[in-house]
């Protein structure tokens, strides 16, 4: 395992670290057990970050992380969010007293006394532009609440506006290979500026494990079917922003990524670990054979400069125009 340092806070974090939405809830079937031993099968095999939210599963993800990680508060790092159990356009979700509540809150349920990155969670742009969280957060650090803040943006437009209006040290960004945007104007600048990334929705919500048909469904607790269009958030969260029945044809032209790289899964994240603006890239789990899986992908053979244009070419031709979710 290589680790990154996150931006400017001091921690060096596992390349290919995971994130915790799915055992949370939203993606169907739960099972706490096995996500336990997930998470503590991940951290034995030198993962030392997660990332997670007081929305996942109504904090369930957080007390989870709680139980997997006692006692090794201070090996484990953890990122949270905050902001969207409020209404997110709503100035006054974003007061100190709502932020510190907010704070507490996951504090708790986390059974820490120091949240490691505490991180806004796709708060509409305006909230970013018009309100005073950022100084809340200036003062939650200085109080040893949390250790360093990022944010988790939809757009490439709002992470530019975060690397110029604040001092966070990393950007959550959706970036996989049918959703390069980010690599044109936010990712250099990030990289002048010593920012972290973290790049989620690496599979694009399952469409880049290559298993699914344009016949496939899922249960109606399933983000995949109740926010397919963005009926629920921001529908870039969802297959990343693309139409599932385009999706499920635009995998079809990327088979050939997996030969000699295993499966489409682990080929898709190792393009993303090899590009040098993202500090870790964090792919949902559900079971020690999926942490497994993931992690494979951090032995496999590399990509060609060739191969990379390729997909780079492949994405402004063909992906790009159908991406939903985002502007510039």
């Amino acid at each position: 395992m290589k680790y990154n340092q996150l931006g400017n806070s001091g921690m060096a974090i596992s390349e290919l670290s995971f994130g915790t939405w799915a055992i949370g809830g939203d993606w169907g079937e739960r099972n706490d057990e096995e996500a336990l031993r997930a998470l503590r099968h991940a951290i034995d095999q030198g993962v030392n970050f997660f990332d997670t939210a007081d929305v996942y599963g109504n904090g369930h993800s957080e007390e989870l992380l709680a139980q997997a990680t006692k006692g090794k508060e201070d090996e484990i790092y953890i990122a949270t969010k905050f902001i969207r159990k409020g209404d997110i356009n709503d100035p006054e979700n974003y007061t100190e007293e709502k932020i510190r509540a907010y704070c507490e809150a996951s504090l708790q349920r986390l059974k820490r006394d120091r949240i490691d990155l505490y991180q806004v969670h796709c708060a509409p742009f305006a909230m970013l532009k018009e309100t005073d969280l950022f100084n809340t957060l200036e003062k939650l650090k200085l109080e040893g609440k949390i250790r360093a803040y990022g944010v988790s943006v939809e757009t490439n437009e709002e992470g530019l506006f975060v690397l110029e209006n604040s001092n966070a040290t990393a950007l959550q960004v959706i970036f996989n290979v049918l959703r390069q945007k980010p690599l044109e104007r936010l990712f250099p600048e990030a990289q002048r500026r010593g920012v972290g990334i973290l790049a989620r929705v690496p599979l694009a919500s399952g469409l880049l494990t290559g298993k699914y048909t344009k016949d496939s469904t899922f249960s109606p607790d399933d983000h995949r079917n109740y926010n397919r269009d963005g009926q629920a958030f921001n529908v870039g969260e969802t297959f990343g922003g693309l139409p599932f029945e385009k999706g499920v044809e635009l995998v079809a032209a990327l088979e050939w990524m997996k030969e000699d790289r295993g499966t489409l899964a682990q080929a898709a994240l190792k393009w993303i670990l090899e590009e040098e603006a993202v500090t870790s890239v964090i792919p949902g789990f559900r079971s020690v054979q999926q942490v497994d899986d993931n992690l494979a992908s951090l032995k496999i053979k590399g990509y060609t400069n060739e191969e990379r244009q390729r997909l780079q070419d492949f994405y402004t031709r063909e992906v790009h125009q159908y991406i939903r979710g985002a502007y510039e």
